[in-house]
């Protein structure tokens, strides 16, 4: 197996970008063993700073699947037949391996999807352990069996699980995986491969953790060659994904035959209302950020920010200042405040927004389609603002998943409310107000599944998902937990000793 050990995560002052091997994997992760794929094809992984190759991994196989779904069934039994605390027992030491390790899972990040040194440290892989943490904890809140008149109502392992998680944080399968195991249901993840290294580094640690054969399996690929024959498998009773409306909707297709359970997050195009009263720069400022964080590539990120239409131009010039405080650059460098988006594909859509707002009327406040300066190579996008955008403009309305703000006035509350929920999306959302009685009150009025309130942070272990085309289920906390559950009622006899209380 290759060897995935790598140097320590550089130092301001070397130079970029840093000399490494390419890597190179033909195994997939099934039954407790890495083993050959049976791929014939290739994914090539791309630095998309330096556009690179990083390696290659299996292209993907509907066999391989098919050996880690039997592998998962045949560990099914035993798995679900232990309680909560024993299995939360055997996932504990994860967070410890994932620290040991964190240097070099740091650069991994950085390496394959281009973020910010800082951004790699601090949010991917910085708050791993406390978040795998926090999902163990929910072995303390599973609910307890329910009675309801003469039945005792109780929740059992859903099944397999397939596990279908995106590159933009690669190590967020764990808030899919984690909680499916926890409830007793065993897994074949496939990553993303556009940002599989990390993923498989993290394999390694949980193999560490000596879990039953079979419990937890990794196949890779791409999403036609191991991602649809993974949604279609009968053996398959619950599928997770996440990633565009497109994507899901052909998850939808793969599942309908065997009425498999889908579980999706399919993106968002999130508007921050800033009402009157409210901390006028301050919300410029923090909708900016939360549009330009982990390079605009967040499925819940607030791309349109919307404002009263007689402070259109103050808002435009905050955001333009805000933008001008990032700094595209080599992601491992300590004076880069923004990395690239993730690999050609990425860009070319990205670019491809920014010239059709400039030709649909929007007024470019700052950035551009053209490259940042001294960065000829790398899929570098200047951090952009658009202002007088109105909700028809292509901008308004699709995701873009790059560092590009619109900025969209509003007459009064009711006009606000109906540009906000005026998309086909209704993942996440912002409302800043002179109160958060007020804020909260207009957030209701929100066709979205979370909404930030005056600069109230993302909390993880809230429910997480979409209205409308953003999705089907909840990740997050018991609300994800409860996705990977059954409920069964089993109806007693009259005065049974069965029933609680008796």
């Amino acid at each position: 197996m290759t060897d995935l050990e790598s140097n320590a995560v550089r130092t301001a002052g070397q130079s970029w970008p840093p000399v490494k091997e390419e890597r190179q994997r033909d195994d997939v992760y099934i039954g407790g063993a890495f083993v050959p794929s049976a791929s014939a094809g290739r994914c090539r992984v791309v630095d998309p700073a330096t556009e690179k190759l990083i390696g290659e991994i299996p292209g993907g196989s509907a066999l391989d699947v098919d050996r880690a779904v039997g592998s998962a069934r045949a560990a099914f039994d035993d798995w679900a037949s232990r309680s909560v605390h024993e299995r939360a027992a055997a996932l504990a030491g994860l967070g410890e391996l994932i620290d040991a390790r964190a240097s070099e899972l740091v650069e991994l990040i950085v390496s394959e999807v281009g973020v910010t040194l800082a951004w790699a440290r601090d949010v991917h892989v910085g708050r791993l352990a406390a978040g795998i943490a926090g999902l163990l904890g929910l072995a303390d809140q599973v609910p307890p069996p329910e009675q309801i008149r003469q039945s005792l109502v109780v929740r059992e392992p859903a099944g397999v699980v397939g596990s279908i998680s995106p590159w933009n944080y690669p190590f967020g399968f764990f808030t899919k995986v984690v909680p499916a195991l926890l409830a007793g249901c065993t897994v074949v993840a496939k990553p993303s491969e556009v940002a599989p290294f990390s993923v498989y580094r993290l394999t390694e640690l949980v193999h560490e953790l000596g879990l039953p054969p079979g419990v937890f399996n990794v196949v890779m690929g791409s999403g036609t060659e191991a991602g649809a024959p993974l949604a279609a498998h009968p053996g398959i009773d619950v599928v997770t994904f996440t990633g565009s409306i497109r994507a899901g909707q052909k998850i939808l297709e793969a599942v309908a035959p065997n009425i498999t359970r889908p579980i999706l997050e399919l993106g968002g195009k999130s508007a921050a209302i800033v009402l009157p009263g409210a901390p006028f720069e301050k919300a410029v400022r923090g909708t900016l950020w939360n549009c330009y964080m982990n390079n605009g590539q967040v499925c819940g990120a607030q791309t349109r920010l919307l404002v009263p239409a007689d402070r259109l131009d103050e808002a435009a010039e905050i955001a333009a200042d805000a933008a001008s405080t990032y700094i595209p650059g080599p992601p491992m460098e300590p004076s880069s405040t923004l990395g690239p988006v993730v690999n050609a594909a990425q860009y070319e859509r990205v670019i491809g927004f920014i010239r059709s707002a400039i030709v649909e009327g929007a007024t470019l406040v700052c950035g551009g389609p053209e490259r940042p300066p001294g960065l000829p190579r790398g899929y570098f996008v200047k951090p952009t603002v658009f202002s007088n955008v109105t909700p028809a403009m292509t901008i308004a309305q699709q995701e873009i998943f790059g560092p590009v703000l619109s900025v969209l006035p509003y007459r009064d509350e009711d006009d606000a409310v109906a540009i906000a929920n005026g998309t086909q999306y209704g993942l996440s959302g912002a409302v800043w107000g002179p109160s958060d009685e007020e804020a909260v009150r207009v957030a209701r009025r929100l066709r979205t599944g979370q909404v930030q309130i005056n600069a109230g942070i993302f909390n993880g272990f809230a429910p997480f998902g979409g209205f409308k085309k953003s999705g089907i289920g909840r990740e997050g906390g018991i609300y994800g937990f409860l996705e990977y559950c059954e409920v069964k009622s089993l109806q007693l006899p009259t005065g049974s000793p069965m029933a609680i209380g008796a």
